[in-house]
């Protein structure tokens, strides 16, 4: 679906990083962990594509805020990289912004007799939140595991200890949390579960990504994985997001769309190697 949004709010929360409220229809309050919008940033012609931002939050607005077609907000969590998210933190309370989405395949939750361990760095931490949110609605328990280079990428801590997560944290520089890679707490709390059942969930930069996948896979614990893929269109149709999938070889191409067979996956239908 396609939609005008209204800015709500549009705030720094640390250098760079932003986060943005605003405006949707009805459907949008009922969009799953995992799935994201493309915002046009800009009505003029430069910058042209769309960006791909994850959806933090969302919910029904109070019927005194709800107008028709405006009846729900969404969040979202934006990194000031480039031309156009620069453009995005200009951006006013009051304005308007041109929204695709919701879009993509979300998080499987999994059982719920599962511990699930939610791992993320920067930007990465924001789907991990609506998920945080939904597991902790149905009561499972949740353990966050949060990286970053220092204290500025990480994001949201106190938000998800506020939904009943256990949180952890691990910075490169040791500003927060312990000094190190955030694997390094997640494998000691995967040694003190002695192989309960457990389901890992990511998002972050491609390194830590692959590092969880690796450590999951070693230890044969389920893991979901949100991809952060160049998306040009976010619909499948400019294939410039493709990923290889768990059997792709030159003989026998099998590539995965991120936006719309993702940006989800689990880490057992992707080819990490060929993906180097």
């Amino acid at each position: 679906m396609q939609f005008a949004a209204t800015v709500i709010f549009n705030t720094e929360l640390s250098p760079g990083y932003w986060h943005m409220q605003v405006t949707a229809p009805k459907a949008v309050a009922r969009a799953a962990p995992g799935q994201f919008v493309m915002v046009r940033v800009s009505p003029a012609i430069d910058p042209l594509l769309r960006r791909p931002l994850a959806i933090l939050d969302a919910g029904l607005l109070p019927r005194d805020q709800a107008q028709p077609g405006a009846e729900a907000y969404f969040d979202m969590l934006y990194h000031v990289v480039g031309k156009g998210t620069a453009i995005l933190a200009q951006t006013a309370v009051g304005s308007t912004v041109d929204i695709l989405g919701p879009l993509g395949t979300g998080f499987d939750l999994g059982a719920p007799d599962e511990e699930k361990l939610l791992v993320g760095g920067g930007i990465g931490l924001a789907p991990l939140y609506l998920l945080a949110k939904e597991l902790r609605l149905k009561q499972m328990p949740v353990h966050l595991f949060a990286g970053g280079r220092s204290r500025e990428d990480v994001l949201f801590f106190d938000e998800f200890g506020q939904l009943g997560a256990q949180c952890h944290a691990a910075t490169n520089d040791g500003s927060f949390g312990e000094e190190g890679f955030v694997t390094v707490p997640l494998l000691r709390h995967l040694d003190q579960l002695q192989g309960k059942p457990v389901t890992i969930f990511a998002c972050g930069p491609e390194p830590m990504l692959r590092a969880v996948a690796r450590l999951a896979i070693e230890r044969n614990v389920a893991c979901q994985v949100s991809l952060e893929g160049y998306m040009a269109c976010g619909v499948g149709a400019c294939l410039a997001c493709v990923v290889p999938g768990e059997n792709h070889s030159e003989a026998t191409p099998d590539f995965r769309c991120v936006c719309t067979e993702g940006p989800v996956f689990d880490v057992r239908d992707l080819q990490w190697e060929a993906h180097a």
